[in-house]
């Protein structure tokens, strides 16, 4: 595909980088042949692995990143793991930031999202560069291609999601709701008779909540509902693509769930979040993973939340984006690559990630060869990875996530007429996709 300019934050952080004479860091060997990772690390040399980890700031993950760096090191005591933190809004710019002054992370953990910024920066090596093409065999394919750009994967997926719905099976029962919506029509007339309802100790209860908050998941929730509408916001190959009724149905419906009062305004995930472990949201969309931050609220919320399958909307099939955690290499040469492989095979062990994934945070692995955890939670969701599908990833993707927060927060907080907020969105877009 076309490569652009990545997010304009970081293009000016790097051009200022450049005026002061930092060298900037230069794309790693992407042949795909696997040779890099046939480096070998003796036993008694000693490597220092960097590791970006936003996720270490997190009360919910941090004793469970604690234990990978304390058992890592007692298998390899030649390797010390040094965390490199930010919070979760700020990682990938001083990550990208740190290349460009020489300073290049070995790990990065986040998104599949991030993936193409970090590649258009030239800091993200070709995953096989530095674990080989054979290892890439045991995931599934939609997985690596959650990761990849232009056809490469440039991230090893550890689990994936699609967005889905939690509901309080405690406020369907006493709104005398049997069964989960299926439909967005049906969804509006469950929020009707939730609208209204109040929790025990006299705070509202919204009926629904989809995040639309100036930030890159949020707009990555609102493009899986347009997908949920059978729409779309790029192609394949990357161009923009938003004359489709499905994309128009779905910001239609983003503003008659705003103007009903059905949902929460310029809500981030962790608001909705909240939200919902304090019984004052009835249904949400989130990725498997959110209901560990739910938990992390309120421990017992767990215990009356169920799951559904995404929403169909229009002549959409209910199809949603798969969002993967990935792990993003950088290539600082044979030794640290060859330690790279190390850590990443310890992390993606049934040992490390089965624990992760059974008692941390409910995910579907992305190895093939790994068990699926039994999670009660994720029960009604079943089926869901399978209709998902990678959306196509660009350099300019987390810009046009926030493009599209803005065009959600026009025709909700805003109250802007659908198709004048559309037009707005499409010139934007399209000075961004350039």
């Amino acid at each position: 595909m076309k490569k652009t300019g990545f997010r304009k934050v970081l293009a000016l952080l790097m051009a200022s980088i450049m005026v002061l004479g930092l060298a900037s860091c230069g794309k790693a060997g992407s042949s795909g042949s696997g040779s890099k990772q046939d480096s070998k690390l003796a036993s008694d040399e000693k490597i220092t692995l960097k590791f970006a980890n936003y996720a270490l700031l997190e009360d919910a993950y941090k004793e469970f990143w604690a234990g990978v760096k304390s058992g890592f090191e007692a298998k390899h005591p030649n390797i010390t793991i040094e965390w490199v933190t930010a919070p979760y809004a700020e990682i990938t710019s001083q990550v990208i930031t740190k290349a460009g002054a020489g300073d290049k992370c070995d790990l990065v953990f986040g998104e599949n999202s991030w993936i193409s910024a970090f590649e258009d920066a030239g800091f993200a090596a070709a995953a096989a560069d530095i674990m080989g093409e054979e290892y890439l065999k045991n995931f599934h394919e939609s997985a690596l291609d959650s990761c990849s750009v232009d056809g490469k994967a440039y991230g090893i997926p550890m689990y994936v999601s699609p967005f889905i719905l939690y509901y309080n099976a405690d406020i369907f029962k006493k709104a005398g709701i049997e069964n989960p919506p299926e439909t967005y029509d049906e969804l509006l007339a469950v929020c009707a008779k939730i609208k209204g309802m109040k929790t025990d100790d006299g705070n509202d209860i919204y009926p629904f909540g989809q995040t639309t908050a100036s930030v890159p998941i949020s707009g990555t929730a609102i493009n899986s509902m347009i997908y949920n509408f059978g729409g779309q916001v790029l192609t394949r190959d990357g161009k923009l693509s938003i004359d489709n009724e499905g994309f128009h149905q779905a910001i239609e419906m983003l503003k008659t769930l705003d103007d009903r009062g059905y949902c929460p305004q310029n809500s981030k995930l962790k608001d909705l979040r909240n939200l919902f472990a304090l019984g004052q949201l009835a249904i949400y969309y989130d990725q498997s993973w959110g209901i560990s931050g739910v938990k992390a609220i309120n421990p017992d919320a767990p215990s009356r939340t169920k799951s559904a399958v995404p929403l169909k909307g229009g002549k959409g099939s209910g199809a949603s984006i798969l969002s993967s955690n990935v792990l993003i290499l950088g290539d600082n040469g044979d030794k640290r690559r060859a330690a790279t492989k190390e850590l990443v095979e310890y992390l993606l062990s049934d040992e490390v990630l089965g624990n992760y994934l059974t008692n941390i945070v409910p995910a579907y692995p992305a190895i093939k060869t790994m068990s699926q955890p039994k999670n009660p939670v994720l029960e009604g969701a079943t089926g869901s990875v399978e209709t998902a599908v990678a959306a196509p990833s660009v350099p300019a993707l987390n810009d046009l996530n926030l493009d599209l927060t803005a065009l959600a927060q026009a025709v909700t907080v805003s109250d802007e007429n659908v198709d004048t907020a559309i037009a707005n969105f499409k010139k934007s877009a399209e000075n961004l996709l350039k």
